[in-house]
């Protein structure tokens, strides 16, 4: 049967009667030809995509990403240690593109434990800037079970697939970071008699794409609807970073390295251990004490431990980092043509004062902020101003700051 229709292709133009196949949409045709040639770009574009990661990469050593990650986290070294030898191994599976029927490389998903405002976050998006990998970042306290109120666990990947600009294969060799995965814990050993839609079934929910499937995720966010868009999405090599707090571990800890043995004086032989001791000591095997089912601790390779941070981190965490608070605060003053300085009696109070809160680095922000907020708002308007000294009575007692001005002959 000939084609003599008046169809012809969109693109190219050529007539039905010229081509093996004619599709048709809703107001438009394209050929087999426009499609071959379409799919060889896309093709062409993912394989670019690629390269770029694995040339990005290759330059890359254990030892190079944690100096990457001293630039911009303060302390924790031997987190970023366990963080960077599991990132290269991964990432270099992927970039060798190993497939051997023998030998199988697992991937190396990593647990962040330690306290809050330490730096689990900061970590996680730090490693994905350094190897220009999509990330998206998830509050494992909004997950719950399929069906249910609240985030499914396949809308972890959506995100990641939105800051990928929707493609897919990028998305698929990128980094997701989960926090407070402390949260959805077992409550309890024994069988309860209402669903715990939060908690253990998130857990199983999350086992399959963090081990490695192919899951269908919607491709837009929002409010559930079973006739949205599905796309398929391999979770194989998309490495997975779980952070948590995991508060009053510290006593399954203790109890590990106190088991009371039979006979007198066995209280005055017990170890206590410091907060840095309890995080680094802690195993898998304590996490599933805690309530992380053992089936979800198989599918984490290593734990990262963070220790809390004491009064000389907190001091180079305001000065050190590229992205540290006071360079910012100096420097969006220096765009107004206004000089910033600290002290140090402010800048050791203001860390004293972070440690006593027990927020972590987070706290310093909080202070400084409603320490500053007032010359936020002033100084732009303010064209006399040379010179502003912040010292520690400004910030404890709220205090007006010194102040030099300009022309001011008493001023050098």
């Amino acid at each position: 049967m000939s084609k003599e229709t008046d169809r012809y292709c969109s693109f190219c133009g050529r007539k039905e009667k010229d081509t093996n196949m004619l599709i048709s949409g809703a107001e438009a045709f394209i050929c087999d030809v426009c499609l071959s040639n379409g799919y060889e770009m896309l093709s062409f574009e993912n394989e670019k995509e690629d390269m770029k990661l694995i040339s990005s990469f290759n330059n890359m050593t254990p030892k190079k990403i944690k100096k990457k990650l001293d630039e911009y986290v303060i302390g924790q070294d031997e987190a970023k240690k366990v963080l960077s030898i599991s990132v290269y191994n991964h990432y270099k599976r992927l970039s060798l593109n190993i497939t051997n029927d023998e030998i199988e490389l697992n991937k190396n998903n990593v647990l962040l434990l330690g306290p809050t405002g330490v730096g689990k976050t900061l970590l996680a998006k730090t490693l994905a800037r350094i190897l220009h990998v999509p990330f998206a970042m998830a509050d494992a306290t909004s997950l719950t079970e399929a069906g249910y109120v609240g985030d499914d666990v396949e809308t972890i990947i959506t995100r990641l697939i939105d800051n990928a600009n929707g493609d897919i294969s990028l998305a698929e060799k990128g980094i997701i970071y989960i926090d407070e995965i402390d949260k959805i814990a077992r409550k309890s050993r024994g069988n309860s008699i209402t669903r715990d839609v939060s908690g253990e079934g998130v857990q199983q929910g999350l086992l399959k794409i963090i081990e490695g499937t192919e899951a269908s995720v919607p491709l837009a966010l929002g409010r559930k609807n079973p006739n949205q868009e599905m796309v398929k999405v391999d979770t194989t090599n998309i490495l997975f970073i779980i952070g948590g707090a995991f508060p009053f571990i510290d006593s399954i800890v203790q109890k590990r390295f106190n088991k009371k043995d039979i006979g007198f004086d066995t209280e005055s032989q017990q170890k206590i251990l410091t907060d840095k001791e309890i995080y680094k000591a802690v195993t898998s095997e304590d996490i599933i004490e805690f309530g992380l089912i053992p089936e979800f601790m198989g599918r984490i390779s290593n734990i990262a431990p963070l220790v809390p941070l004491d009064e000389k981190d907190m001091l180079h965490i305001l000065t050190k980092p590229k992205n540290a608070i006071i360079k910012q605060y100096m420097k969006s003053f220096e765009m107004e043509n206004v000089e910033l300085e600290f002290e140090k009696d402010g800048l050791k109070y203001l860390a004293k004062k972070t440690i006593e809160k027990k927020v972590g680095a987070r706290g310093l922000n909080s202070i400084l902020e409603s320490t500053m907020s007032d010359l936020m708002y002033e100084v732009p308007s303010n064209k006399k101003i040379k010179k502003i000294i912040i010292n520690k009575d400004v910030i404890d007692k709220k205090i007006p700051p010194i102040i030099k001005l300009k022309n001011d002959k008493r001023t050098k």
